[in-house]
């Protein structure tokens, strides 16, 4: 490689998928450059083509399903799309590594966080079963994660889903690849440790000289991280340059759009007199912490600690906090979708004691929207029959109602009912998120448990989907208990606010006070943190 050309450039590249007779071009005649030490941001709304794009650049789409009618992708002056699969697997993992955008789907099950950090550094780097226990500790201490040691044996389910985030970072730098390409890598973090990563990323840059492909819908993170920002839209590039210029002095309509488009307005106001659809007391959820050889409790972690809430008929109470706070876990727990002790009335009913098939009656009451929309997403059934299969079970609606409701709630969500027969890894992670919403609305239930909805979200379609949820909310008197890490977000959603730290309530109250005048350290360090992107990134506690 010549050291005055780029790294990466991407020459005249066209993707196209192929299925059932039907051709779609998924990325159009696109060229990129990407020099060492560099940082590219390649910015657009969900099905832009982005992820398309950086997928190519490591040949991991589905081939033959997938093609490229044109052009080079050239690393280092090689052709990715000429590699063997013998020099593919050498410059992948070593030279190019990948964050992609859901952990879940990405680390394996079966297998603890040791082992599979761990064997990234056996195989690529050679080191001792003790050695890579060392640099694996090194690694998650270095991503944010509080007591590495203990995390260690740790399997992906018992994360949240920032501290799985954290784990395939570090696995992605394991081995100082020379390109790191981030598809959507702070999705599912909160704001602080957002901070955290970015600056993470950027210090490790600059000392290895790493460049990054950085793929996100996030135009606050873009300022923050990268020299240079391309934008794209239907499958083709439309604005390139500098990241200051652009944010300063668009030129293109379209990244005008996305520097204006974000969550705006205020929840519908709540009836103070209005019925408690859930109610809490003293609820905990403990998770015992095994070691040695008969695997003995020698601990547990509090994810939820001795929390007290209610929520009325028609309201919206907000969880906030950072990853590994206990937020996803309570609502888990309300929902009795894990075990917990403490009281839980939901409808004027103590449901803390019911079996699971006890519970089953009340599932169409309340629904949940994960915060993982292509690990929720069965993909064995079409996008038509996942959201008609609560209807199904529940409803007793005949099969011509089932497709009229799942028609109407997909437009509702902003999709094209057309695309019902479809299948999840058709659509873009924005795409499966609001198909997740629509899962959820079908049943028109009395609460739902929202778990990061927005996450996956670029903001012009968070705007939209804060805009549905509060419409949908007003016209069906709906709970919401709205868990998330976007504090924009949640003040355009929420009437209360609850925030939580080690499973533990530390300040809760109305949205506006909480924002407006926070009275903890720990709050106001959460709200300075949503503004990183104009100030200095606020020092926070490791997860």
């Amino acid at each position: 490689m010549n050291s005055t050309e780029p790294l990466l450039q991407i020459e005249d590249l066209s993707v196209a998928f192929h299925q059932e007779g039907r051709t779609t071009l998924a990325v159009d005649h696109v060229s990129l450059t990407l020099n060492k030490g560099e940082t590219l941001a390649v910015v657009g709304e969900s099905g832009s083509g982005k992820s398309v794009t950086a997928l190519s650049c490591v040949r991991l789409l589905p081939y033959p399903a997938a093609s490229h009618p044109s052009g080079r992708i050239l690393f280092k002056g090689r052709d990715m799309l000429t590699l063997s699969p013998k020099e593919l697997q050498k410059v992948r993992g070593n030279d190019i590594t990948m964050i992609f955008q859901e952990p879940m789907t990405s680390l394996n099950p079966l297998h603890r966080v040791e082992k599979q950090i761990g064997e990234i550094l056996r195989r690529h780097r050679g080191l001792s079963e003790r050695a890579a226990r060392e640099r694996t500790v090194e690694l998650l201490t270095a991503v944010g994660i509080r007591d590495p040691e203990t995390r260690l044996e740790s399997y992906p389910h018992q994360l949240s889903g920032g501290q799985r985030q954290r784990v395939m970072i570090a696995m992605a730098l394991a081995n100082e690849p020379d390109l790191l390409i981030a598809d959507e890598p702070t999705t599912a973090l909160d704001v602080t440790v957002q901070a955290q990563i970015l600056a993470l990323l950027k210090e490790i840059q600059a000392r290895m000289g790493m460049a990054m492909l950085f793929i996100t819908h996030d135009l606050g993170i873009v300022r923050k991280i990268a020299d240079r920002v391309a934008v794209m839209t239907d499958g083709k590039v439309v604005e390139t340059g500098p990241t200051e210029e652009v944010f300063t002095n668009p030129q293109h309509e379209y990244t005008r759009h996305l520097l204006a488009a974000e969550p705006k307005g205020n929840p519908p106001e709540p009836d103070p007199n209005a019925p408690i659809v859930v109610e809490t007391k003293d609820l905990k959820v403990w998770f015992p912490i095994k070691r040695g050889l008969m695997r003995r409790t020698v601990d547990h972690i509090k994810a939820v600690d001795g929390i007290d809430l209610t929520v009325r008929k028609g309201e919206t109470l907000g969880v906030v906090g950072e990853s590994g706070s206990g937020k996803t876990t309570l609502g888990f727990a309300i929902l009795r979708l894990i075990s917990s002790d403490g009281r839980i009335v939901f409808m004027g009913d103590s449901i803390d004691g019911r079996s699971w098939s006890g519970m089953r009656p009340l599932r169409s009451k309340m629904q949940i929207v994960f915060q993982d929309p292509y690990g929720s997403l069965s993909p064995r059934m079409s996008v038509g029959e996942i959201i008609a299969e609560g209807l199904r079970i529940h409803s007793g609606k005949n099969a011509q109602e089932r497709d009229e409701a799942v028609v109407k709630v997909l437009r509702e969500v902003g999709l094209d009912p057309a695309m019902r027969s479809r299948y999840p890894h058709e659509f873009s992670g924005g795409q499966r998120q609001r198909i997740a919403i629509a899962r959820a609305l079908v049943l028109e239930p009395d609460f739902i448990m929202l778990d990061e909805p927005t996450s996956a979200l670029d903001r012009s379609v968070q705007a939209q989907v804060v805009d549905l949820l509060r419409e949908v909310q007003e016209r069906h008197d709906l709970t919401f208990l709205f868990i998330s890490h976007d504090l924009q977000v949640v003040r355009a959603l929420a009437n209360e606010v609850i925030v939580m730290r080690g499973g533990k309530v530390v300040e809760r109250g109305a949205t506006r006070d909480i924002f407006e005048a926070p009275k903890t350290e720990y709050t106001r360090a959460l709200m300075a943190a949503a503004l990183y992107h104009e100030q200095a990134p606020p020092e926070v506690v490791a997860d």
